[in-house]
């Protein structure tokens, strides 16, 4: 089946579908049940799937250039390597990515703001100037990301994998970044000013000298340390 372009789906049940590569640009699938559906390198480009229940829906490889999935269901959805860049995820209530697979994908300059990213697998996805403002990133493997650039004030980084990923000019504002591992992660320019920083793992005196500030950010002892002997002894 190939679904013709701009096409009104809006509230069809369709769990379990087999829509695979099909040509879905602008169609309209607000509130749709799409869950578990295989929509594997489908083309949704501009496609309006607010409110859609995307459960376990697998869109690996898909093109989601611009796609509204305002108040989506992505639970446990598997987006490997999809192209999810400029769409859009918030109203009032952020997207449910919860445990979802974005391993891969490019989420550059994405809205995130809010969205629910708990125990999700981005590892080395493309979040560059990407909005997480707020997001819940708590245990999620964030393994090599790039985060240039993007906004994670407020984020909640909680035992978050942060091995090796790029906050070059990342704004972590308020951030809560405890018990998180940060080894070899590129902090320079990075603003973690009022960031939670107890328990963080791996965080050198190398990383530290390239932050852009740490103005009341809350260190454990070893990393208050590091902080003294950067600042203080200096």
């Amino acid at each position: 089946m190939n679904i013709i372009e701009r096409k009104n789906y809006r509230g069809v049940n369709l769990p379990g579908a087999h829509l695979e590569r099909n040509n879905l640009i602008w169609a309209n699938f607000q509130g749709a049940n799409l869950q578990e559906a295989y929509l594997i390198k489908a083309n949704l480009t501009q496609a309006d799937l607010q409110g859609a229940n995307l459960y376990r829906a697998d869109l690996r490889g898909a093109d989601l250039r611009g796609a509204n999935f305002q108040e989506a269901n992505l639970q446990e959805a598997n987006l490997q390597g999809a192209d999810l860049s400029n769409s859009y995820l918030l109203e009032g209530v952020g997207a449910n990515l919860q445990g979802a697979n974005l391993q891969g994908a490019d989420l550059q300059g994405v809205n995130f703001t809010r969205a629910d990213l708990r125990g999700a697998n981005l590892q080395g996805a493309n979040l560059q100037l990407s909005n997480l403002h707020l997001a819940n990133l708590q245990g999620a493997n964030l393994q090599g990301v790039n985060f240039q650039g993007a906004n994670l004030y407020g984020a909640n980084l909680h035992g978050a994998n942060l091995q090796a990923a790029d906050l070059y000019v990342a704004d972590l504002q308020k951030s809560n970044l405890q018990e998180a591992n940060l080894q070899e992660a590129n902090l320079q320019e990075a603003n973690l000013q009022e960031a939670k920083l107890n328990n963080v793992k791996n965080l050198s005196f190398d990383q530290l000298s390239k932050v852009k500030t740490l103005h009341n950010a809350k260190l454990d002892e070893e990393s208050f340390t590091l902080f003294n002997e950067l600042y203080v002894t200096a």
